[in-house]
């Protein structure tokens, strides 16, 4: 590599922003709520994926979840697991997927959130995946298998590195653990909507109201809340709750695979279009 190319890609690497900084920039202008989709790396395949991060880029995300395909999704329902498995068939690794990272990531106003299960970061050693993740263009981690009891070997080398690990809170934590949750997540809050995994509901369970409150008495860090959310209303229900992101999955993933690659970046970006008007 040159040496102005190596520069080039630092000064790319400094103009990206973090996740708390989109949220602190959404917040100073109007409070607004932020729209986050999430697609699968490598489905239908990694050409159309990085098309799919441009377009929900241009199309009103502020970030941008991109999961890497994994064999045993648990936390994700039959929508995901199917684009994890079409990934996967068609040669999808954890490599070809930061590729197309380092590729788009500089072309996009939108932090990119990686969503990986633990396995991947292990297998890797935490430091070189956190990274590696980083030098690419990655700004947040999720990591849905990720106990609060074991978080601590992620949160302090991911802290220092400049990625941003946002924990879960389920719909049934106690009190006591959401507010050990809410201290010690980064970015932001992930509030899971519902008992059970990822996947479209026809509606927004009322409890998430409650949660939400409740959650504003332990801290005044961003909620995001996901899983669930599929359609414009339903945006629009948890933005009024009070959440500060909505977090749009399957709904999406689901979108993307249908008919043929154009189609499914046609059919991502108009619905991208639509979810953030309600929330606007």
């Amino acid at each position: 590599m040159s040496t102005l190319t190596a520069q080039y890609l630092k000064y790319l690497k400094l103009k990206m922003i973090s996740v708390s900084d989109c949220f602190d920039s959404l917040s100073n202008n109007g409070g607004q709520c932020a729209l986050i989709p999430f697609i699968t790396a490598g489905d239908p395949d990694l050409e159309t994926t990085a098309k799919a991060l441009e377009v929900l880029d241009q199309s009103g995300a502020n970030m941008i979840e991109l999961g890497v395909p994994y064999s045993d999704p648990l936390a994700d329902g039959p929508v995901i697991q199917a684009a994890a498995t079409r990934s996967l068939n068609r040669g999808t690794t954890l490599e070809s997927v930061l590729e197309v990272v380092q590729t788009v990531s500089p072309r996009l106003r939108s932090p990119i959130i990686l969503f990986t299960y633990y396995n991947p970061i292990l297998y890797r050693g935490v430091e070189s995946f956190l990274k590696k993740i980083y030098d690419v263009g990655a700004r947040g981690l999720v990591v849905p298998d990720l106990p609060l009891e074991e978080a601590d070997i992620l949160l302090k080398p991911a802290r220092d590195i400049g990625i941003e690990l946002t924990l879960l809170v389920a719909p049934t934590s106690p009190k006591e653990r959401i507010e050990a949750i809410a201290h010690q997540s980064q970015g932001f809050i992930y509030l899971v909507s519902v008992t059970g995994v990822t996947g479209i509901r026809t509606q927004i369970q009322t409890r998430v109201q409650n949660l939400l409150a409740q959650m504003r008495e332990l801290t005044d860090k961003p909620i995001g809340v996901g899983f669930g959310i599929s359609k414009p209303e339903h945006a629009l229900q948890v933005k009024k709750w009070g959440s500060d992101a909505v977090i749009v999955g399957s709904a999406v993933v689901k979108r993307l695979a249908e008919g043929t690659p154009d189609e499914g970046l046609k059919a991502i970006g108009q619905f991208c279009q639509s979810l953030k008007a309600a929330i606007s």
